[in-house]
This record gives structure tokens, C-alpha cells and sequence, in this order.
């Protein structure tokens, strides 16, 4: 009992430097938002650099999972975080030259994602390296508690600093925020021991476990697929959801709106890191997705900022019961060994749906959408009586149809007979 509470303390530890990290990350996400908006007026804008600060830490996950089994996972968080501020330092020069151009960003963005794809691997593979099987869901709520922080406190902290400052401050306070993470790392390696067992394995090998780890499980298999479809559908939120609400509001306004919102994260994450679920983890999966896409639904509806937030709100507090369970099901079956290799597996296929979400969303809200629902378009006699007509109403319409694909797909998931046996789990935890 005493180990397992000291192993938690430095898994607290290890969660600060995180939160510190999210933080500042939230920062400069919400910052170049408005900042693109501002410039362009185009949600595919926005989008691109959305796609660009998550591609690459995607298509890198493989490997750097990889490496999160052969060498010191603290160490390659430390390297991740620290490498990670160049791209933040790149658009930060630019933007003391001038404004900062669309491809400028970009570049800084992608720069900063391939230094971060080191990080999340490494991080999940240092959870269960630290805790038991019965923290598993505890830790879960507490993660995703720092996971939501870029969404709770980022946006309005972001909205009211912008009131008095720029986006170059907001980049300044994230690229400073590497120094929290660093040391709170560096704190939690000294008290584990370095894993040798992989060092001799190539890259192949490695891969190879990896996906044997992943695919010895039908069920781990089409949950992780399935999962992809659902992360399509969720892209869309994430991406379209501050251009809409800008369309007819200001910045900071955004910011109060996705703070609050935000907040119903933060409040079922604390339910969850205090009570953990106990069984029925498909269950809750299936209806936490269910309610989502009903309440993405309705977030789209209105152009009005009370109702926005009341979805908003709702649709967020429905994640964190979703993650933990999504989580806890995955990580039951795999062998503690190869986790590091299988999580980055499972975060590719599984993420490829936000890769196509942020590919299309902005180009079909700019282009297809929009124009429907503008004064004189298409729908904005029919579907425009009863959602509204201007420049953001394409958005919400949009919006709709996709969380109404995403309830339909967690209904379908509840029904899937190998994804329910995972529950039982049989994998080796030391």
C-alpha cells in the first residue's frame, strides 16, 4: 500500500508538469485561432493548421512508441518538451518581423508537432509504469482533468489576455511553461528504473510486437477501428466549432464560451477520478458517444450563445466517461511490456478519422456549406427558417449532420459481440 501511494505521488508530480504544459499549449491553440480567423475569415484556414499541428505527431506516433520501449521514457518526454518550443520560437520571430504569414505558421506548427509525438507515448507508458491496475481509472479522470485544462482555463485566460495584449505573450508564456515540465520529469525519473529489456530489438521487430500486441484481440481491433470513425465525426466539432461561434461574436466572448463549456469536462473527470467506474465500461462507451453526437446536434442548431453553451457544456461532459472507458478496455488486454509500441499503434488507426475530419471540415464549410445558407443560397427558404441564415449557419448545419453519424456509430459499437468480451481482459500488468 505504501508503494502504491508513493508511485501515485510521483504520478501527481508527473501530471502537473503536464497540466503546466496543457496550459500553455491551450494558449497559443486558441491564440492562432483568432489570430488566422482574423487574417483570413476562413475556417479552412484554421483547419489547415490544425491538420499541420496534428499530422505529423501522428504519423510519428509508430516510432516514437517504439522508442518509448527501447530507451527511457522520461528522457524522451523531456526531449519532446523541451525540442517542441522551436516551432513556438519560429512564429514568434516571424511575428516581431510583421504578421506572420498562413505558411509561416504552418511551418512552426509542424515543427512543433514532430518534437511533441516523443511526449504521448512515452507519457501513457510511464502511467502504467507507475500505477496498478486499480489506479488505472483514477488516473484516467485525472489525466484527461489536464487534457480539458486547454479547453477550461486556456480559452478565457487566452480572451482576457488578448484584451490588453497580443498572440506574441501567449506564445512567450507556452514556450516557458517547457521549464515546469522538464523539471517535474526529471524529479520522476530519478525513482524508476530504466526498462533495458528492448534495446537489442530493431525497429521491424519492435513494430512487429507491437501490432501482435494490438491484433492477438479481435475485439481490441475493431474497437480501435470503430473508434476512427468516431474521431472523424468528433474532428469536426473540434475544428468548426470556434469559426461558427466568431462568425457572429467576438474573441473574447469565444473564450468565456469555451471555458465554460469546457467546465462539464472538468466536472465529470472529477466524478470519475474519484468514484472510477467499476464495470459496465461498454456500456457507458456506447451512451457517453450516444449523448455527444445528440448534444453535437444541438449545439448547432441556434445561433445563440445560452443554448450554445448549455451543448457545449453537456457534449463535453459526456468525453471524459468515454475516454476512461475507451482506455481502461484497451489497456486491460495489453501486455504492460509492449504498451508503449501498441498505444501509438492504436493512437494511429484509431486518429486517422481526425486526420480526415480537419482535411475536409474547413473545405466543406467554406465551399459547400456556407454558401447553402448565406442570404440567397439553396437551403436558406427551407432548412434556414428553422436554424437561421448567415455566415456561420452552413457551419451548424454541418455540425448537425455529423452528430447524428456519431450517435448512429455508437449505437452500432454497443452491438459489435467481439468488442464486448474485452471487458474480462487478460493483460499482463507488472
Amino acid at each position: 500500500m505504501q508503494t502504491e501511494t508513493k508511485s501515485f505521488q510521483k504520478f501527481l508530480l508527473l501530471w502537473v508538469g503536464e497540466l503546466v504544459s496543457a496550459i500553455g499549449s491551450g494558449l497559443t491553440s486558441f491564440g492562432l485561432g483568432v489570430y488566422i480567423y482574423e487574417q483570413t475569415g476562413k475556417a479552412s484556414a484554421m483547419a489547415l493548421v490544425t491538420l499541420l499541428g496534428f499530422m505529423p505527431a501522428l504519423l510519428l506516433s509508430v516510432v516514437t512508441g517504439i522508442l518509448a520501449d527501447r530507451y527511457d521514457r522520461r528522457l524522451l518526454m523531456i526531449l519532446g518538451d523541451s525540442l517542441s518550443v522551436l516551432g513556438l520560437i519560429f512564429i514568434l520571430l516571424c511575428m516581431l518581423k510583421g504578421e506572420a504569414k498562413l505558411w509561416q505558421i504552418c511551418v512552426g506548427v509542424t515543427i512543433s508537432s514532430i518534437f511533441t509525438s516523443l511526449v504521448e507515448p512515452a507519457y501513457k507508458a510511464t502511467v502504467t509504469d507507475l500505477l496498478s491496475k486499480e489506479q488505472y481509472t483514477k488516473a484516467s479522470g485525472l489525466v484527461q482533468i489536464a487534457s480539458s485544462s486547454k479547453f477550461l482555463i486556456s480559452p478565457a485566460l487566452a480572451g482576457a489576455l488578448l484584451l490588453v495584449t497580443d498572440i506574441k505573450f501567449l506564445l512567450l508564456i507556452d514556450i516557458a511553461t517547457f521549464f515546469v515540465t522538464v523539471l517535474s520529469t526529471l524529479v520522476v525519473r530519478k525513482g524508476i528504473k530504466v526498462n533495458k529489456n528492448y534495446e537489442q530489438l530493431n525497429l521491424k521487430q519492435a513494430f512487429k510486437e507491437g501490432w501482435e500486441a494490438v491484433s492477438k484481440k479481435h475485439g481490441v481491433v475493431l474497437l480501435v477501428v470503430i473508434t476512427s470513425f468516431l474521431t472523424f465525426f468528433m474532428g469536426f466539432m473540434q475544428t468548426l466549432a470556434m469559426p461558427m461561434v466568431l462568425a457572429f461574436s467576438t474573441s473574447t466572448a469565444v473564450g468565456v464560451l469555451e471555458t465554460i463549456v469546457a467546465s462539464g469536462m472538468l466536472v465529470s473527470s472529477i466524478i470519475i477520478g474519484c468514484l472510477s467506474i467499476q464495470s459496465g465500461y461498454l456500456k457507458i462507451l456506447s451512451s457517453s458517444l450516444f449523448l455527444s453526437g445528440v448534444f453535437m446536434v444541438l449545439f448547432g442548431a441556434k445561433e445563440n450563445m445560452l443554448w450554445i453553451t448549455i451543448a457545449g457544456f453537456l457534449f463535453f461532459a459526456t468525453l471524459p466517461f468515454a475516454n476512461a472507458s475507451l482506455d481502461y478496455l484497451i489497456r486491460i488486454n495489453i501486455d504492460n511490456k509492449v504498451q508503449g509500441r501498441a498505444w501509438s499503434l492504436i493512437g494511429l488507426i484509431s486518429q486517422l478519422g481526425y486526420v480526415a475530419a480537419y482535411a475536409l471540415s474547413g473545405i466543406l464549410a467554406d465551399y459547400v456549406f456556407t454558401p447553402l445558407l448565406v442570404e440567397g443560397g439553396l437551403l436558406a427558404d427551407s432548412i434556414g427558417r428553422w436554424i437561421g441564415v448567415g455566415s456561420g449557419r452552413g457551419i451548424g448545419l454541418l455540425l448537425m449532420i455529423t452528430g447524428l453519424l456519431l450517435a448512429g456509430m455508437s449505437v452500432l459499437l454497443y452491438f459489435v459481440k467481439p468488442v464486448r468480451t474485452l471487458e474480462k481482459g487478460d493483460a499482463v500488468c507488472i
